[in-house]
């Protein structure tokens, strides 16, 4: 539309410009057109600069608590208290770290890149420390103070590398679909992400299992072949498990760089010219106040709370369970890799089913469909191919999870934009407050975790665990999920943005857009006319 009536104005104005002006208008305007569309290398390097994130949040995720119980050896509520201050820490930092995102001043580079590159580095740096277990001789309190310094300063690195990255996702086009067709090549790499962490974390130290330790007080009628049926490979010491954790950590980190360099050579960050128009300065607290009462918002990030919460806890204890209470100590790696590999394959069968669909189908459908497998998981006794069974199926829900709120969050922004045309400039506080909120709640996942396993009497390194630790890891990998999945479903009904919304708002901001170039193009003409 924009280029038809652009011709008609250019006609108009013929016999007032020369040749050569009307044709360089003409060829700025076919090429705006052309450069809207992202080729399909914009988009790998874009979704490349999203695998960092999900590497080490799934080495930390699945192996960080298990890591600071069995190899760090501290005490459970020393864990739970390392990892629920971490993650506090953490969600304080994304507000923050998006409020000075969005005052920062555009560069060359443009004004959400130069965060990604400048904290890369020392993002990587803490992330190897916090791998690192420090002298012997350092006492229980001094290894909390180690693991909390180097947790939080990974964490706030990470943050300033996440929270731009996300808001990227409004910067590298302002068309809906190739945003839409982005994410889904982010959610698809990021997936692969999770299943390269896993296999990183997990084929390294898999390879380097401690011996677990025997209670004196354990009943002498325990058989020997009972006790090894749940232990960890004693052939390897102690000191080659933190071997084996500190090189996954150095690989791990090599690849955050790699990526990093990816995003950075193959992404442009384009300002929208109708923000550049219409942004107006803004306090912290007003544009907080902004962001928090747009209702579309807080009905979806309360939603994809409960939600978000419910896989987590899954991902924190599955370890866990899957060693102790199923008994495939040297298996639980390769059955995460079976859940990460499934959800990477069934991503671009989800990005087909929202289109198709729509996104709001998409959420009840692909987020319940986990339910019946977490059922089956703890009903079923223990079986090494029904795990594997268990674990693919639920791989196809995990997908859904992962890439279903990160295709949402756009639209949410765009409804905010129409709604507060004099109020731009706030994508980094949208995309900031989603990822505290999901940081907040694997805090919470996290610290509940922990604490329930100490309460239940959980063993360090223990060759088996007391019974009321078997019903404590059942009840966090399926029982609690499921209730919040349940409940974060029911709340996800208050949404209010469906197809026809979507689509309605999709419209109204191309025509402002192509309003803004009109406007623009007209200028120019008089300037030449002049």
């Amino acid at each position: 539309m924009a280029r038809g009536e652009g011709g008609e104005t250019y006609n108009a104005a013929a016999t007032f410009l020369q040749p050569k002006t009307i044709s360089d208008i003409d060829r700025s305007l076919k090429q705006r057109s052309v450069r809207k569309n992202l080729s399909v290398c914009n988009k790998l390097c874009y979704a490349i600069g999203g695998a960092p994130y999900q590497i080490t949040g799934c080495a930390i995720g699945f192996f960080l608590q298990i890591y600071l119980l069995d190899v760090a050896q501290l005490d459970p509520s020393s864990a739970s208290l390392i990892l629920f201050i971490g993650r506090a820490w953490d969600a304080i930092t994304d507000p923050t770290v998006g409020f000075f995102i969005s005052r920062s001043k555009w560069t060359k580079f443009g004004r959400l890149l130069p965060w990604i590159i400048c904290s890369m580095p020392f993002a990587v740096a803490s992330y190897f420390l916090l791998w690192y277990v420090p002298d012997g001789n350092l006492s229980e309190v001094g290894k909390i103070f180690w693991y909390l310094i180097f947790y939080c300063l990974f964490q706030t690195m990470q943050t300033c590398f996440h929270v731009p990255y996300s808001a990227l996702t409004m910067f590298i086009s302002t068309d809906q679909k190739e945003r839409d067709s982005a994410t889904a090549y982010r959610m698809t790499v990021e997936v692969l992400g999770t299943v390269l962490g896993t296999a990183i974390q997990g084929q390294i130290v898999g390879g380097a299992s401690s011996p677990c330790i025997h209670e004196n007080d354990i009943n002498a009628s325990i058989s020997t072949i009972d006790i090894n049926s749940t232990q960890y490979n004693s052939i390897t010491s102690i000191t080659q498990l933190k071997s084996a954790y500190m090189m996954a950590a150095g690989v791990i980190g090599g690849v955050y760089v790699l990526c990093t360099i990816i995003l950075f050579a193959g992404v442009q960050e384009k300002e929208d010219p109708h923000i550049r128009k219409t942004q107006k300065p803004f306090s912290f607290w007003k544009g907080l106040k902004l962001v928090m009462s747009h209702g579309p918002y807080v009905k979806l990030i309360i939603g994809f709370l409960f939600t978000s919460l419910a896989f987590m806890l899954l991902e924190g204890n599955y370890a866990l369970y899957c060693s102790y209470t199923l008994g495939f100590p040297n298996d639980f790696q390769n059955i995460l890799l079976v859940i990460m590999l499934s959800a990477t394959l069934t991503i671009p069968f989800w990005q087909w089913f929202l289109t198709r669909f729509g996104k709001k189908t998409a959420v009840y459908v692909g987020i319940s469909s986990a339910v019946p497998f977490l059922i089956l998981n703890v009903l079923v006794k223990a079986n090494l191919i029904v795990a594997y069974v268990v674990s693919f199926a639920s791989g196809v829900s995990v997908a859904a999870a992962f890439l279903l709120p990160w295709s949402m969050l756009p639209d949410v922004v765009d409804d905010f934009r129409l709604k507060n045309p004099d109020s731009m400039g706030h994508e980094a506080i949208f995309y900031s407050f989603y990822v505290f909120f999901t940081k907040f709640a694997s805090g919470v996942s996290l610290g509940i975790s922990t604490l329930s396993l100490d309460f239940a009497g959980y063993l360090t390194r223990g060759c088996q665990q007391p019974d009321a630790v078997h019903l404590t890891l059942k009840m966090l990998v399926a029982p609690a999920p499921i209730f919040l999945i349940i409940l974060g479903l029911i709340l996800f009904k208050l949404y209010p943005i469906d197809e026809e919304i979507r689509m309605k708002n999709r419209k109204a901001l191309e025509d402002l857009r192509d309003d803004d170039q009109l406007s623009q193009t007209d200028t120019k003409e008089r300037c030449s006319i002049v």
